[in-house]
């Protein structure tokens, strides 16, 4: 009897173990995919061969972030700064006086993070033409941990004077984003997470900085989504229709310049305003939304997004599960406010 606990116990682990296994695997090859085509096909590879003025530095994260692939591209436009992230946003901002246009990427953590001091008085202060790709941002870091989901960066950034925020929802915005950001004469943070994203938009999606889009129109409420959330927002929409809620769903994809005349439009069409974000409720695009409607447009505003508590390692998907950013979870959080 005991020989066969036994043995059906160390079966259930290895089931269990092989599970984790192939998650693993699933989630790291969607995640290559995810990168490759935000490095590659944006973006920086292809803008290159139009722009001889871009370079591009890393700070010993190339296989991570992808720029290896520009670096194998053009050796000779890459800089690997090391593990010195303040030191790569000196040298970007150095690089900008000179008539060079520097793509300055890291994990967000480490960009917004460990090099604030930096960018604000180095690119900020005096208006450079840098351009910062921070990638693996917020929660779907996923087994990195607390120490990695940068749920700030957001925050940070959009209070630098002058600092163009990003935030594309999938690799078709993505690629756009960083043509727009080129064209910016300024600095930009370009904001990618490390999970592979649903496509949302047509191949001939025309990107506008500043200006939201429109996902779906509804009379009931509107959700207002950034990034990785809006594929959330939009499957929480289709399950409120369901119960006869109709919501109006809006990618705000620059969280600075804000798209005011479009937010304020649909508040005051819905009366009801939900913010759903990859990033901390605090000084991420609920806030910037609620400043918004409290000065033009007094709506009441539910922010969903991670509720000023740090994250922990775990499998990305089950941790935006946890967290109630999964569409199942805005949905649910929703229904409570109905």
């Amino acid at each position: 009897m005991k020989i066969c606990v036994i043995i059906n116990s160390l079966q259930a682990k290895n089931a269990a173990r092989n599970k984790i296994i192939e998650y693993a695997v699933e989630t790291k090859e969607r995640t290559m995919r995810a990168l490759i085509s935000v490095s590659d096909k944006t973006g920086v590879v292809e803008l290159a061969k139009e722009h001889d003025d871009i370079v591009v530095l890393d700070a010993d994260l190339a296989e991570a972030t992808k720029t290896g692939i520009f670096k194998k591209a053009y050796p000779e436009r890459h800089i690997d700064c090391g593990i010195a992230e303040a030191n790569m946003m000196g040298i970007a901002a150095g690089l900008s006086t000179t008539g060079k246009v520097p793509f300055a990427s890291t994990f967000a953590m480490f960009a917004a993070g460990r090099a604030y001091e930096q960018i604000r008085n180095e690119i900020g202060y005096p208006h450079l033409n840098v351009k910062i790709g921070a990638t693996h941002a917020g929660i779907s870091v996923g087994e990195d941990g607390a120490t990695h989901q940068c749920n700030e960066d957001i925050a940070l950034m959009r209070t630098i004077p002058g600092m163009t925020v990003i935030n594309p929802c999938d690799d078709v915005e993505a690629r756009a984003a960083v043509k727009a950001a080129y064209e910016i004469d300024g600095p930009v943070y370009l904001r990618f997470g490390r999970l592979a994203a649903p496509v949302l938009n047509k191949e001939d999606y025309k990107f506008e900085v500043g200006k939201g889009v429109t996902m779906r129109e509804g009379k009931d409420l509107t959700i207002v989504a950034t990034g990785l959330m809006v594929s959330s927002a939009l499957e929480a929409a289709e399950k409120l229709s369901h119960d006869g809620i109709e919501a109006t769903v809006i990618n705000i994809h620059t969280i600075k310049p804000l798209d005011e005349e479009l937010i304020v439009e649909s508040a005051k069409a819905t009366g009801k305003v939900v913010t759903v974000e990859e990033h901390s409720v605090i000084g991420g695009l609920g806030s910037a939304v609620c400043d918004c409607l409290s000065a033009k447009c007094p709506t009441p505003v539910t922010k969903i997004g991670v509720q000023d508590v740090y994250g922990h390692s775990g499998p990305a998907v089950e941790l935006l599960k946890e967290f109630g950013l999964d569409g199942e979870g805005v949905y649910k959080s929703i229904k409570e406010i109905m």
